[in-house]
C-alpha cells in the first residue's frame, strides 16, 4: 500500500514541507532533511506534468519513502489523469467546497467501475505497462485529499467523507483566513475556531486531516491538536530565512 496513505490511514502523524521552487534539485536535498512528505506544489507554482515527474524522481532516488504529495493546479480531470499516469499516488485537490466537486475529483482519479479515470496501457505508472496488476492495485494505491479553503466546504466534511475513494482532507489556512474576511490572519481566534470544528469533524468520521502552519510552534499546537500530517513552511522560506540571518550576521 501507499505509505503515505498507510501512514494517515492507520494514524501515524507525519510532518512534512511545502515545495515552493520548482526545484527537482531543490527536492532532492530537502529529502535528506528527514521529512515524511513533500508537497508538490502545481498550483501557486508554475511546475507543469513533466516538472512533476522530474521533481517526483528526484524524491523517490533518495529515499523511496518519502511521498510527493502532488497539490494540483486545480480540480481538473485532465490535470488528475496526468498526474495519475505520471507516477502520482497521492493527490491533493485544492479548492473543493461541494459534494459535486468532490464526486468530480473521485470520479476522475478511479478506474471504472468506481470512476470515470481515461484508461492507457502504457505510462510510467504502469511501469510501460510491466505491472499487469496496476488497474487492480490503483485503487488500493490512491491516496485522494481534498483541500477544505472555505465555510462553505467545511459545512460539506460529513458529505464527502461519505464519498467512496476519498481518502482524507486537508484544511487551507490561508485561503480560509481570506474567505473569512481576516486575510493573511490564519491564527484569528474566528479562523482557529473554524479549523478546530473541520479537525473534530474529521476525527468524529475517522478521516485523516492535515493543515499547513508557517513556524514550529503553530506546527506543534496543530500536531498536538491531532492532525494526521502537518507541513512546516516551505523550501523557499527555509532559504530566504537562512540567506536573511546570513546577511545580518
Amino acid at each position: 500500500m501507499n505509505p503515505f496513505k498507510h501512514a494517515i490511514v492507520s494514524g501515524r502523524p507525519l510532518l512534512g514541507t511545502w515545495m515552493m521552487t520548482g526545484s527537482d534539485t531543490v527536492a532532492e536535498a530537502m529529502v535528506t532533511v528527514g521529512f515524511d512528505f513533500l508537497v508538490l506544489d502545481q498550483e501557486h507554482v508554475a511546475v507543469d506534468t513533466l516538472d512533476a515527474i522530474r521533481i517526483d524522481r528526484a524524491i523517490r532516488s533518495v529515499n523511496a519513502a518519502t511521498t510527493p504529495l502532488y497539490r494540483l493546479a486545480g480540480n481538473e480531470v485532465v490535470l488528475i489523469k496526468r498526474a495519475l499516469d505520471g507516477g502520482a499516488t497521492s493527490l491533493m485537490i485544492p479548492f473543493i467546497n461541494t459534494v459535486e466537486e468532490a464526486e468530480k475529483a473521485r470520479d476522475a482519479a478511479c478506474y471504472p467501475p468506481y470512476g470515470t479515470r481515461g484508461f492507457a496501457a502504457m505510462h510510467r505508472a504502469s511501469g510501460w505497462g510491466s505491472n499487469p496488476a496496476f488497474v487492480a492495485d490503483a485503487r488500493d494505491e490512491l491516496c485522494l485529499i481534498l483541500q477544505l479553503e472555505t465555510p462553505e466546504a467545511m459545512a460539506h466534511i460529513e458529505a464527502m467523507a461519505a464519498l467512496d475513494g476519498v481518502t482524507g482532507f486537508f484544511i487551507g489556512p490561508g485561503d480560509l483566513s481570506c474567505a473569512m474576511g481576516h486575510p493573511g490572519m490564519p491564527s484569528h481566534p474566528e479562523v482557529q475556531a473554524m479549523i478546530q470544528q473541520a479537525l473534530s469533524a474529521c476525527q468524529r468520521l475517522d478521516k485523516p486531516c492535515g493543515i499547513v502552519g508557517g513556524t514550529p510552534e503553530l506546527v506543534n499546537r496543530y500536531q498536538q491538536m491531532g492532525f494526521s500530517f502537518v507541513a512546516l513552511a516551505s523550501d523557499m522560506s527555509f532559504m530566504l530565512a537562512r540567506a536573511k540571518e546570513q546577511l545580518a550576521a
